[in-house]
C-alpha cells in the first residue's frame, strides 16, 4: 500500500509542467498527498489466490498465538504457569512449518539459487531446471514414506504433559509432506507446460510477491 501511495505521489509530482534545467519542480501539496493515499486504499481484496493449506496454516498459527498468550498470562499474571501450553505451542509451530512449507512449494518460494542460469544456454538451463523439478518431487515423495515409517515405529509415544498420543504431531508433519509432494507435482507440470521455471525466469514471478 505504501509503495502504491509513493508511486501516486511521484506521479502527481511528475505531472507538473517541465521546468528549466537546474530548477526543481515544486513539491506535491498536502491535498495531492492525501489524495494519493486515498487512491492506494481503494483497491479490491481478493481471496481467490489462497488454497486450503493457507487457511489451515493460518488456523494453526492463531491456535499457537493463543497458547503463547495463555502461557504468558498464567506465568506472569496468575503466577501459576500451565506447562501444557508450552508443549502444545511447540507442536503448533511444527504444524505451521510443515503446512507452511507446502505454501512455499506452491509459490516457488523455498531457498534457491538462480545465478547459474544467467550464464547457461537456454536448452541447458531448461534441462537442468527439469532435473531439479524431478529431484524435488522425488525428495518429497521419499520424505512422505520416511515420515510414515517413523509414525509406524514410534506413533504410540505419549506427550510429556498431557499424555496424548504424539502421533497427532507426526501425522501433521506427514500431511505437510504430502501437500509438498502434490504441489511439487503441480509446479513441475506447470513449468513443463510454460517452458520455464522461476530459476530460469525470476522476473515472471515478481507479480506474485
Amino acid at each position: 500500500m505504501h509503495s502504491d501511495a509513493k508511486a501516486a505521489v511521484m506521479a502527481a509530482a511528475s505531472s507538473n509542467p517541465v521546468h528549466p534545467a537546474g530548477q526543481q519542480p515544486p513539491p506535491a501539496t498536502a491535498e495531492e498527498i492525501v489524495h494519493s493515499f486515498e487512491e492506494a486504499d481503494h483497491h479490491e481484496v481478493s481471496l481467490a489466490g489462497y488454497q486450503p493449506e493457507d487457511w489451515i496454516c493460518l488456523a494453526i498459527f492463531w491456535v499457537m498465538a493463543l497458547l503463547v498468550f495463555l502461557q504468558f498470562f498464567s506465568r506472569y499474571v496468575l503466577n501459576d504457569s500451565y506447562a501444557w501450553t508450552e508443549e502444545l505451542a511447540v507442536y503448533c509451530l511444527i504444524g505451521v512449518v510443515f503446512i507452511g512449507s507446502a505454501m512455499c512449494v506452491r509459490a516457488c518460494r523455498h531457498i534457491q539459487v538462480d545465478f547459474l542460469y544467467r550464464y547457461l544456454p537456454r536448452p541447458a538451463g531448461r534441462a537442468l531446471a527439469t532435473v531439479i523439478d524431478l529431484l524435488r518431487t522425488a525428495f518429497f515423495g521419499y520424505a512422505v514414506w520416511l515420515t510414515y515409517r517413523y509414525i509406524v515405529l514410534v506413533g504410540d509415544e505419549p506427550m510429556t504433559t498431557l499424555f496424548w498420543n504424539k502421533a497427532y504431531v507426526y501425522w501433521m508433519a506427514l500431511a505437510g509432506f504430502v501437500l509438498m509432494f502434490l504441489r511439487s507435482v503441480q509446479v513441475s507440470a506447470r513449468n513443463w507446460r510454460q517452458g520455464y521455471s522461476i530459476l530460469e525466469n525470476p522476473a515472471a514471478y515478481e507479480s506474485q510477491d
